[in-house]
């Protein structure tokens, strides 16, 4: 009898809190049946002769305590929390998930102004400026413009007076900058970028002797209105100039531009699938001299504003419109692309952060992998079938219900996580969660729903507010959101806390940061006053949700697998059918679209509808993003900075890495990037397709983030949307082999794309990955030259050819630093490709990295190149030599396998190369060696110096180029004896058993071999 009260009294308060956290009514009904009861009111006979209970009420009790239970599991597999319906063992919801409607994302209707045929011509209104008041300075000049006529306020308040700053800050920069005389407190944020957000270049320590070498010319005139002009001081070309336009500055508009030359090319603007970026502009100007010769120059251009901008493409001109800030340009003479980018990296935005060694392996991902269980028989296939694999990624489905910093306690428990990772890390591999930018706001009416990371964010005044100082909340995957602002003082030290105490759980190696834009589903502060509703569903099906399922293939698919093509194609117009179908009849009539067109207040800014409409992919600022009025600790408004909130976030995830990881590089890969991120992070390429053309687009993708500051760049391999197949998923695991971070990614729901799934892949993916890691010394050390001194890692043909006008656009074909060239294969169905040969014409020898032969090819020549399905083509370029080591599973066991020296003789019989090691992780490596070969007149020296040691032996040495047979090698003045052998039809010559000569570490002391 005891027991049953006991048991009444505990299942009656549990079903009380369930009912009031369901409904509030639910509650109320079951205390009045629990009292009516208890009074006598309510008769309900006694159960006779019963084993358990005999109270009628322990049964009802019983049965609503069941039914309880078995709703939470129901609520939890249709929760957003990160299952799809196969997915049994998810995280428990306390009620069902709310749905935000699709309306939520739907922001005013508006009309880009390059499109609208009533918008006003800036340039037919406004006055332009008036210079005056210049004065020389010991780095250029000062001046003041004034309006030079009436304002025109034309797409904002027009700013009388400007203040103009000239400075030649070094010997290869040039600043102009453009900002209004009045500045204070009150308005500093809507057109001064501070220098503790964006690296602002200032006059060098020794520009007082560098600056007078400057190529680089300013000049202004008053004629007919302020302009001014850019000149190239050793050829005299024109290089950028606003004459023959009007200066347009106004609050919330700027407006100004420059004719481009005949048969220009320019690189590096970003692209829309390069989601947020600014950086330089190298412009190629191309002439011949008196002897007929074609001579490139090349040129960069910098604006450092992070406000919505629009860059205008012309024929002949390009036009800059920006939304606010200032005119803060810099300018770089060249006059090549190298010295244009390096002058960029080294003056203008910071070097590129130092890599991991392990990083340059290969990584797995999807969104899908359901448990550490799946995670573990991924790692194991890929041993199972000797691929190499260096690190496991999880997307959102480790997440307690999508929220950052904490695992589901189920599936992916912190005990079980510790035993995979400790097995994981035992074999050389790593792990690396991602955490997207925002932070899940627990339910107030759910006591069961407490968030750590949100409250100690919040009691911090860590997280952005709407303007009347309330929480600005969002909506993300977790449902609604709030999101960092790292304006405020606290933020950056809670960030740190939150990645710290998550690595006390999970021992992660790196971090993968995503929604950095920032992005949210809704517009505006759409979860004020609807937090009692939290956790939502995104307004949109998840994949492979009802109406969701991913039926796409790739180019080509139904010529290859006709009968699973066929199917595909009739179960996406069933499922497209049954869309339209829910969604009504289509409109029998049509109107004409009605625009929001915002007129200009003066002294007044509209930072959610700015009157001048950029033509950007989402149209209105809100939608899919962070809304412009969303407000930062100290006044700054998003519309401001919205720009810098993924910058600022792999900026504060670097130092929070590396207190996780004190000395050691922070290994961050993030997609919302601008100038200057790649001090941080690298950068993928973003949710690319399942497509040939997304193959190819990750090319010219890739070339621009090496303009921008950011070499580890690398693509969702075999495509992120849509169903993958065997040909592309080949294709494009062996392209991805020569990206520095090579990847293979893809989304819930579509098929599985791991590198085993299809065996013609398992070898296309071994070749490719064999070649990687005998080339992971040298990419290594092009990481270390991009760090120390701004080059690029991947290159376009054409900065390394500048004098050959046919490569200007070349993007079918890469480098891979000066001495690999990539050629693959980017067409479905295809068995060759067209490739060129550069440098031909002044005497440059390729040699087949598979023959090792050189290509006889003429300058000029578009050669086929036999390429069937599972052969990627790689030429080395002869004058290069090129340190390697051994493929393994791991970068860890591969950098204990012995040396091999590959020698690509030029014409001359010449080569050269170079080699950096360290320990691979440390900021701030104890010992360093940088080694120096050189091959000429048939003598090959290696050259060390430093203190790192590296103990394994020299076992091989190739040497492409050999023009005759060779009777004598000697190594140290040593016969080598048995160990040569020469090819007298390729001209290679192999030299193996130098083990024993080299057994203390191949550069451990410096060396020669001779041939003759």
């Amino acid at each position: 009898m005891a027991l049953e009260k006991l048991f009444l009294c505990s299942s009656s308060a549990f079903i009380t809190l369930q009912a009031f956290q369901l409904y509030n009514l639910l509650g109320w009904l079951y205390v009045c049946f629990i009292v009516t009861y208890l009074l006598g009111w309510l008769k309900l006979r006694p159960i006779a002769n019963a084993m358990v209970f005999v109270s009628p009420l322990s049964w009802f009790n019983i049965f609503l305590y069941l039914t309880i239970l078995l709703s939470k599991v129901t609520y939890a597999q249709t929760s957003s929390g990160s299952a799809t319906a196969s997915d049994s063992n998810t995280t428990t919801s306390y009620r069902p998930i709310f749905t935000v409607p699709s309306s939520a994302d739907n922001g005013a209707n508006l009309l880009p102004n390059v499109y609208d045929s009533q918008a006003v011509n800036p340039q037919s209104v406004c006055p332009g400026y008036t210079a005056s008041d210049v004065v020389r300075t010991p780095y250029g000049l000062t001046a003041t413009l004034t309006l030079a006529g009436a304002a025109c306020n034309a797409y904002g308040t027009d700013i009388e007076t400007l203040n103009l700053t000239v400075e030649y800050q070094s010997a290869d920069r040039l600043a102009v900058k453009i900002v209004p005389a009045a500045i204070d407190a009150s308005n500093a944020s809507q057109y001064i970028l501070p220098a503790q957000l964006v690296h602002e270049p200032t006059v060098d320590a020794d520009a007082d002797t560098t600056s007078l070498m400057n190529d680089l010319s300013f000049q202004w005139s008053n004629e007919p209105t302020f302009s001014f002009a850019v000149y190239r001081v050793s050829t005299g070309d024109m290089l950028f100039s606003t004459m023959g336009t009007k200066l347009v500055f106004e609050n919330q508009f700027i407006e100004f531009g420059s004719p481009l030359p005949e048969n220009y090319n320019l690189y590096g603007l970003a692209t829309s699938m390069a989601l947020t970026h600014s950086t330089s502009i190298p412009v190629t100007t191309n002439e011949t001299n008196a002897t007929a010769d074609y001579i490139s120059y090349s040129h960069g251009v910098y604006l450092r504003n992070a406000h919505g901008q629009e860059i205008l493409l012309r024929p002949s001109n390009i036009t800059w419109r920006t939304l606010g800030g200032s005119i803060d340009l810099y300018f770089f003479p060249g006059p090549s692309q190298p010295e244009v980018t390096m002058a960029y990296q080294r003056g203008a935005i910071g070097l590129p952060v130092m890599q991991q060694y392990w990083t340059f392996g290969f990584h797995q991902c999807r969104w899908g992998y359901q448990n550490w269980s799946v995670l573990d028989e991924v790692v194991n296939t890929y041993e199972q079938f000797a691929i190499p694999l260096e690190t496991i990624w999880t997307d959102i489905d480790y997440m307690k219900e999508y929220r950052d910093f904490e695992n589901d306690p189920i599936r992916f428990s912190y005990s079980t996580g510790q035993d995979f990772l400790s097995r994981l890390h035992a074999s050389g591999r790593h792990y690396i969660p991602i955490v997207d930018s925002a932070i899940y706001v627990p339910n107030p009416d759910n006591a069961s729903d407490a968030y750590t990371p949100f409250t100690a964010g919040n009691a911090t005044g860590s997280f952005m507010t709407n303007p009347d100082g309330s929480l600005y909340i969002g909506d993300v995957w977790p449902g609604y959101t709030v999101f960092p602002d790292w304006l405020s003082g606290g933020a950056g030290q809670w960030w740190i806390d939150s990645f710290k105490a998550y690595y006390d759980n999970v021992h992660f190696d790196g971090i993968w940061i995503d929604m950095s834009e920032a992005s949210s589903f809704c517009v505006g502060s759409c979860g004020s006053g609807n937090l009692s509703m939290n956790p939502v569903h995104p307004p949109f099906s998840l994949p492979g949700e009802p109406g969701a399922v991913v039926y796409d293939y790739p180019e080509g698919f139904n010529l290859t697998n006709a009968t699973e093509a066929a199917a595909a194609s009739s179960s996406s117009s069933v499922q497209a059918a049954s869309a339209a179908s829910a969604a009504g009849p289509a409109p029998t009539t049509t109107t004409t679209p009605s625009y929001l067109r915002n007129t200009p207040t003066a002294g007044v800014r509209d930072i959610n509808h700015p009157p001048y409409v950029i033509n950007n992919v989402q149209g209105d600022l809100a939608v899919h993003a962070v809304s412009p009025n969303a407000t930062h600790a100290d006044g700054t408004e998003e519309y401001d900075v919205h720009n810098l909130f993924g910058h600022e976030t792999l900026n504060a995830t670097y130092n929070a890495l590396l207190n996780v990881f004190p000395g050691n590089r922070p290994f961050i890969i993030g997609r919302s990037t601008f100038a200057g991120s790649g001090v941080y992070a690298g950068h993928w390429g973003g949710d690319n397709f399942s497509k040939f053309l997304y193959m190819y687009f990750s090319i010219p993708q890739a070339l621009s983030f090496s303009l921008f500051g950011i070499p580890m760049f690398g693509v969702d391999t075999c495509g992120f949307q849509g169903n993958s197949d065997e040909e592309l998923c080949s294709r494009w695991m062996q392209l991805s082999a020569f990206f520095p971070f090579y990847r293979n990614h893809n989304d819930l729901s579509s098929i599985s794309q791991e590198a085993y799934v299809w065996s013609s892949v398992i070898d296309a993916t071994k070749t490719a990955m064999s070649i990687r890691f005998q080339l992971l010394p040298y990419m290594y050390t092009l990481f270390y030259l991009s760090h120390s001194t701004g080059s690029t890692v991947m290159r376009a043909l054409s900065w390394e050819f500048p004098n050959e006008p046919s490569l200007a656009d070349a993007d079918r074909q890469f480098l891979l630093g000066p001495a690999i060239m990539v050629t693959p294969v980017l067409v479905q169905g295809a068995t060759t490709v067209d490739g060129v040969f550069p440098g031909i014409r002044k005497g440059e020898v390729w040699y087949d990295w598979y023959s090792q032969q050189a290509v006889s090819a003429a300058p000029g020549e578009n050669v086929t190149i036999p390429a069937p399905l599972g052969t990627i083509p790689i030429y080395v370029r002869g004058g290069y030599v090129l340190p390697m080591q051994q493929p393994a599973m791991t970068t860890t066991e591969a950098r204990k396998t012995p040396w091999s020296v590959l020698v690509a003789l030029g014409l001359e019989g010449t080569a050269s190369g170079e080699l950096y090691l360290d320990d691979g992780q440390s900021v701030m490596p104890n010992a360093t060696l940088y080694v120096e070969l050189t091959a000429a007149n048939s003598v090959l020296h290696a050259f060390g110096r430093g203190s790192f040691n590296d103990t394994n032996p020299l076992a091989n040495v190739t040497i492409l180029g050999v023009q005759q047979s060779v009777s004598n090698v000697t190594f140290n003045g040593m016969s080598v004896g048995s160990g040569v052998e020469y090819n007298n039809t390729s001209k290679v010559m192999t030299i193996t058993g130098l083990n024993n000569a080299t057994a203390n570490g191949a550069w451990t002391s410096d060396w020669v071999l001779a041939w003759k």
